[in-house]
């Protein structure tokens, strides 16, 4: 399950880290800012139809099971990539370029929109209690692994080309690289077990309306974790042209934002079954938000390969930390009857709004304010709001509630 979540988030992420090259592709232009914000813009078309992947896939998870929608949604997401990366450039089919590209982006997002809550009930589903908390981080992880793979192969591409190569045929190869895997991914799916049991598939669906509570906490930290998120994810671009850095560091940026996110996913999952999930998501959120503000100064001001690193690396520990505590405590927060519709929803609302447009507001912000501390406000306000959030979690670590295992109880759910 680790293994395929990496598969359909490589494919994804490729295209923001190639932002710059997908856009001289597609959008040739001769201001780079339009050719880079029109890239940035079709990277969010693919948010646009989480919202309906959600509801779809994510809904037919708590009626069919997790499993055949795990499936659709991987051979999607696979389809998806293969024919953006054989698409021909604009300069080879005019017009009809940029638009299949983003018709490939939204089949993508429409994808991803219900592999996020169908795949996390089922980790949740497949573990002990005590152990819950360690396998939904597995989630992250498995994301995190596809961002340093995605970085290590950008990385490797620029060290042995030219910008031009890149621009023109380098992206393709990484994203190629994703599609040809996805028979591996198809069969391991195949293989699971179904967590959906039927005794639960057979009680009456729960309202999420009842659930309001829970949902808007949930809407709030996760809002705060996307931006977070893809702030950190559009360094190789900030990088690359707000410091000018060259592109083999650029993409190595990719790589360390990679092994703190996957170091940060073991440790909260860890921590968590241990001292519960709510002190490890606040505790490690305040220590990211005090930081954020001075981290973005020093790396503006003493632009330095080794302090560039440093400072995204403690930046994404301490964010994701809190990210992945606080994905176990919604995770959790929801009965099993509803986990895969709701998660998927509530996430992908959350997504499709602050994902899809948080590296184009940065990319804007920093071109018309001329600020290149311009995305560290953008991403304190949002760790200062996921903070407030925190504070009102309820624990739901089994070992903290006194409850062996609180999903065998009736949820009672006024007000979530």
């Amino acid at each position: 399950m680790t293994l395929g979540s990496a598969l359909e988030f490589y494919d994804f992420l490729v295209f923001s880290f190639f932002a710059v090259q997908i856009g001289q592709c597609f959008f040739p232009n001769g201001n780079p800012t339009v050719s880079l914000l029109s890239a940035l813009a079709t990277f969010g078309a693919g948010f646009l139809t989480r919202p309906l992947g959600a509801l779809v896939i994510g809904g037919l998870g708590d009626r069919l099971g997790r499993k055949p929608m795990l499936l659709l949604s991987f051979a999607l997401i696979g389809i998806a990539s293969l024919g953006m990366a054989l698409t021909p450039a604009y300069a080879s089919i005019g017009i009809a370029a940029p638009i299949i590209v983003i018709m490939c982006r939204l089949v993508q997002g429409f994808a991803l929109g219900g592999e996020m809550g169908a795949s996390t009930a089922f980790l949740a589903e497949s573990a002990q209690p005590t152990r819950r908390g360690f396998f939904i981080s597995l989630q992250y992880v498995g994301a995190f692994v596809a961002t340093l793979v995605a970085g290590a192969i950008g990385t490797g591409l620029a060290s042995v080309m030219d910008d031009a190569a890149l621009a023109d045929w380098g992206w393709r190869l990484a994203m190629a690289f994703g599609a040809l895997i996805v028979p591996i991914g198809l069969a391991l799916r195949r293989s699971m077990p179904e967590t959906l049991k039927p005794e639960v598939a057979a009680q009456a669906m729960p309202s999420f309306a009842s659930y309001w509570r829970t949902a808007t906490i949930a809407l709030v930290m996760l809002l705060s974790g996307t931006i977070t998120t893809y702030v950190l994810n559009f360094m190789t671009t900030y990088a690359r042209t707000t410091l000018n850095m060259p592109s083999d560091v650029a993409f190595g940026a990719t790589i360390v934002v990679g092994m703190a996110g996957i170091l940060s996913a073991f440790a909260a999952g860890l921590a968590s079954d241990r001292f519960g999930r709510k002190p490890i998501m606040i505790w490690s959120m305040a220590i990211s938000t005090a930081s954020i503000l001075p981290s973005f100064w020093l790396i503006v001001h003493a632009p330095s390969t080794t302090l560039f690193y440093f400072l995204i690396f403690q930046l994404r520990l301490t964010t994701h930390i809190a990210a992945t505590a606080a994905l176990i405590s919604i995770t959790e927060a929801f009965p099993p009857r509803l986990r895969s519709g709701a998660l998927a929803v509530t996430y992908a609302l959350a997504t499709s709004v602050f994902g899809g447009t948080t590296q184009f507001v940065v990319a804007w912000l920093i071109d018309a304010t001329g600020d290149p501390l311009a995305p560290a406000w953008y991403m304190f306000g949002a760790a200062l709001m996921g903070l407030a959030a925190m504070m009102f979690t309820r624990e739901t670590a089994p070992m903290k509630v006194g409850v062996a295992d609180p999903w065998k109880r009736q949820p009672a759910a006024p007000n979530g």
